[in-house]
């Protein structure tokens, strides 16, 4: 490969930018419901310690979309049903740490194992296999849009609706449990929830970079604020940005959209963690 191929990969596209774009104008959607949704949720996963569990439902949810794909089913209804399997699973069994660790650490290898099974079975196309692990964005249809949206919202509603007794939970579980608020439905509830927009996210962009959406804005978000509404709608806004200014770059070029989008979010945390540390060592001096 020589400069001009790269160059081709990054901006061969330009000239026709917004004949593609009108093209791809799903996926732009798309991204922003899940860079939204999944940043606002991200900041409960990074304040309950639950990075590792996206990545074991994002196992499972793979094995099911790989299942439905070898049945011929709608692989989203799959990808669903295995992140909600995934998700009671850890809810029920994890209470504490040590045990939500070590059950992720068994269905992470199982779902990942059922998947390669399917795909090795499956005799279609090699692409539709591969985007069960890095997405398939640019390709989102009408009706998949609208199973996104129609989840995305089903997921942010119930957030909002249990949001306080989630904060309280997370943020110190003994003293909710003691003031009676219902700490086994509330972690349930929002393991499901998780389970949902990670089946959407590994349909989007697959079940090998779900985290850079539903872990890593929410990261970033938190080292550079601490209020109770600066951090969720800091994370909601570099997961919009990361998910939609990915699918808009990758438009320019032949590249696909995923290492855009990790790139973006890594960049953000990265520029977040600076700014973070410089305000600690100022902070310290005065």
């Amino acid at each position: 490969m020589n400069w001009s191929d790269v160059g081709d990969a990054l901006f061969g596209g330009v000239s026709q930018y917004g004949a593609i774009l009108e093209l791809v104008q799903n996926s732009v959607y798309a991204g922003a419901v899940l860079g939204l949704v999944g940043g606002l949720i991200g900041v409960f996963v990074m304040q309950r310690d639950m990075a590792f569990a996206v990545h074991g439902i994002s196992e499972l949810s793979f094995a099911g979309a790989a299942v439905a794909l070898l049945i011929g089913v709608d692989v989203v209804s799959g990808s669903i049903v295995g992140s909600l399997i995934a998700a009671a699973i850890i809810g029920l069994l994890g209470a504490r740490a040590r045990d939500r660790n070590s059950i992720i650490g068994v269905l992470m290898p199982f779902g990942l194992g059922v998947g390669i099974l399917c795909l090795s079975l499956y005799n279609g196309r090699s692409a539709t296999r591969f985007s069960l692990l890095t997405g398939q964005i640019v390709s989102v249809q009408s009706a998949q849009l609208g199973w996104l949206v129609v989840i995305g919202l089903v997921v942010l509603l119930a957030l909002l609706m249990i949001w306080r007794p989630l904060r309280f939970d997370s943020l110190d579980p003994q003293s909710a449990a003691a003031r009676g608020v219902p700490t086994t439905a509330v972690s349930l509830g929002f393991m499901l929830l998780l389970g949902l927009i990670v089946a959407v996210a590994v349909h989007i962009i697959g079940a090998l970079l779900v985290m850079a959406l539903l872990v890593t804005p929410a990261a970033a978000a938190m080292r550079v604020a601490s209020g109770p509404l600066s951090v969720p709608l800091l994370a909601a806004l570099f997961g919009f940005v990361s998910a939609v200014g990915g699918v808009l770059l990758a438009v320019a070029g032949t590249l696909p959209v995923s290492p855009y989008i990790t790139t973006i979010s890594f960049a953000i945390y990265l520029v977040c963690r600076l700014v973070g540390a410089r305000r600690e060592r100022t902070t310290r001096a005065l």
